[in-house]
């Protein structure tokens, strides 16, 4: 189905559920790497279309209900914004369709669950596509810790912080649509923590936020049982370096700009001196690995992977719940049925 290095046999056909930015980007990864995109479906007939041309596509449709329909479609990759991400999952996955959803999976964790629980009920994968996970870099990293090298890992410290678009009606400083530093940035590092040190004990978070009512920046300490913690910080309106260390007793790598992009990085000795020094081109933009993940489970006849299980990822979108909790950060897809807040 696919290999290490990210590309595909073709056979398992992929539709693209969405015609937004971030949707292009992987299909363009796919397309480069021998992934097959079959079809593409938007509301708008018109955005479908063009899509399609762009990418030579055989199949634009005119909605996402005739997408998830297509019998030529086996997997959709969910590009749409955050707030829609669970209704169309669903959709997706009562057609019979396997999902790679993008981050955040859902606006909450509530939501993530109804995902996981159908996806396993109807015996289909539900992915995340946090690509970081997926990335050369990060299964040598992986790779390292697991080794020893490093000793007992101690401390995560990451960052991500951008300067994004300002404007008050931009759906990231929109709180109906999910917007806010967190959900967008922060579910980065939130998920970088849970990938090295699992889930953690307690969380302390603070933040600043907009005049439109979401988070400008967070940060986060997360504590666990055996006393390691990971640091983790994002901001939507003003740029760093985006690295990131894992400190461990016997050493520390220091994951270059951007760390969640393909990136090198240095593994030092507690004196300084440098053990290991990883650079792996990757080709396209990397987002093919977590599409050949997918195809992979698929390949196997399960659901679940031990990169992100599903499982992982709802734990991931509770952590963010539980920060957006202190912060004071709801969204209206919080409320159950009857309206009340989740507490």
């Amino acid at each position: 189905m696919n290999d290490p290095n990210g590309t595909s046999d073709g056979k398992i056909r992929w539709g693209i559920l969405g015609t937004g930015f971030i949707a292009g980007l992987q299909t363009q990864d796919l397309i480069e790497n021998g992934f097959t995109v079959q079809a593409v479906g938007s509301r708008n007939v018109e955005s479908s279309r063009q899509f399609s041309e762009k990418f030579d596509i055989p199949a634009a449709h005119e909605s996402y209900e005739a997408l998830v329909a297509d019998p030529n479609v086996d997997v959709v990759y969910i590009a749409t914004p955050h707030t829609y991400h669970h209704a169309h999952a669903l959709l997706a996955l009562n057609a019979g369709k396997h999902v790679l959803v993008e981050k955040p999976f859902t606006i909450n964790a509530r939501e993530a669950q109804d995902v996981v629980t159908l996806a396993e009920a109807k015996g289909l994968v539900a992915l995340e596509a946090m690509w970081s996970r997926f990335l050369p870099h990060m299964v040598r990293l992986r790779e390292i810790i697991n080794d020893g090298t490093l000793g007992e890992v101690r401390k995560i410290v990451a960052s991500h912080n951008q300067n994004l678009p300002k404007d008050p009606a931009h759906r990231l400083n929109d709180p109906a649509l999910g917007g806010g530093a967190l959900l967008d940035l922060g579910v980065y590092p939130v998920s970088f923590a849970f990938d090295i040190l699992g889930t953690p004990e307690t969380i302390r978070a603070s933040a600043s936020m907009t005049a439109t009512g979401v988070d400008r920046q967070t940060a986060a300490i997360f504590e666990y049982g055996g006393g390691q913690q990971a640091i983790v910080d994002c901001e939507l309106d003003a740029a760093s370096a985006n690295r990131a260390m894992v400190i461990g007793t016997e050493g520390w790598v220091d994951i270059e700009s951007t760390w969640y992009n393909p990136t090198p990085f240095t593994v030092h000795a507690v004196d300084g001196s440098v053990v290991e020094r990883y650079e792996q081109p990757v080709t396209s933009r990397g987002m093919q690995y977590q599409a050949a993940e997918l195809e992979r489970l698929v390949g196997e006849g399960v659901t679940a992977g031990t990169i992100l299980p599903p499982s992982e990822t709802v734990a991931v979108m509770a952590a963010m719940d539980e920060i957006r909790r202190q912060i004071g950060l709801s969204y209206s897809a919080d409320a159950t049925p009857d309206g009340v807040l989740n507490d």
